[in-house]
């Protein structure tokens, strides 16, 4: 019998429309859910193989199809090792939205320029000791407290909320969920608070279906804290069932009064624990997170471009 090569056999086993697929683009990015792990340097690859980097399919200030840079918010999102849910608020903020959006690894020691700032989602450097506990220690950490402290906008994402909660922006404490198990599923939250840079298109009462993924999101704090952020409505968003109220059925995690996310004094640093990012387009099940975004987009351009 007579040998055959590598080019004859893969000729043979695979087809040639999928040997050599054709040239395509995608609709929506496969990286907005709950997979991929997405990197900075495969994400620009991937932005620049579909031809789609540093262009706007929608969004306020479009002119002739692309958005003038001028117009757009400038979004930087930090990227941590263990980072998984980066891709996916770039994807939201930059492709969905249309506005100008940077990755900003975790070395970097200048954050100039930026609107807002991202704390995504993941579980940076493993998760290891605590949540978020070693990420606070990461250089660009000491920035992103500068920057929170001029008044720039920063919002942190599950993993996010804890480096927040690590680095003293904001008081409190994460445990391991009452329940002991991961949860990954969509959830309701109440907004309580609508006048903040973050929730200024949403209505008060609110109710915004946004899904969860993490072991460590009962949010804790003592008791005179919990009392302080109630009464000067730092609670931003609250765990609720279908008719809007919270009940212990409602609170995936066990959260001190059904806490999902609180603000700083100043209004301007938010955690929340949902990932708004993932709820972003109809095709995901929901829409409710692009208010969060689009409430920043409209903060900032109503000040005519705050950028620090």
């Amino acid at each position: 019998m007579s040998s055959i090569g590598v080019s004859e056999l893969t000729s043979i086993l695979i087809p040639r429309s999928v040997a050599k697929p054709k040239k395509r683009t995608f609709q929506t990015s496969p990286r907005i859910m709950f997979g991929f792990y997405g990197r900075p340097g495969w994400a620009r690859w991937y932005d620049a193989a579909i031809g789609r980097r540093g262009r706007a399919p929608g969004g306020a200030g479009r002119e002739g199809g692309e958005v003038t840079d001028v117009a757009r918010v400038r979004f930087g999102v930090v990227v941590f090792p263990g980072s998984n849910c980066d891709a996916d608020t770039y994807h939201a903020v930059g492709e969905v939205l249309g506005e100008k959006v940077e990755y900003i690894w975790h070395g970097r020691t200048d954050v100039s320029g930026f609107d807002c700032l991202i704390l995504p989602g993941g579980f940076s450097y493993g998760d290891y000791l605590r949540t978020g506990a070693i990420a606070r220690f990461s250089p660009v950490m000491n920035e992103v407290v500068r920057f929170a402290q001029r008044g720039g906008l920063v919002i942190g994402i599950c993993n996010g909320f804890q480096i927040l909660l690590e680095a003293g922006l904001l008081p409190g404490a994460m445990l391991r969920n009452r329940s002991l198990q991961f949860r990954c599923l969509y959830v309701n939250v109440r907004v309580e608070n609508s006048d903040t840079p973050f929730t200024r298109l949403c209505r008060p009462g609110q109710v915004l279906r946004l899904p969860i993924a993490h072991a460590d999101g009962n949010y804790t704090a003592p008791p005179e804290t919990v009392a302080e952020l109630e009464k000067s409505r730092r609670v931003v968003f609250r765990y609720v069932d279908d008719c809007g109220e919270p009940t212990e059925e409602s609170n995936p995690n066990g959260s001190v009064g059904n806490i999902a996310g609180i603000v700083n004094a100043a209004g301007n640093v938010l955690g929340l624990m949902p990932h708004p990012e993932r709820a972003s387009e109809a095709i995901l099940g929901s829409t409710d997170g692009r208010l969060i975004f689009e409430s920043i987009v409209s903060f900032v351009r109503e000040k005519g471009g705050r950028t620090l």
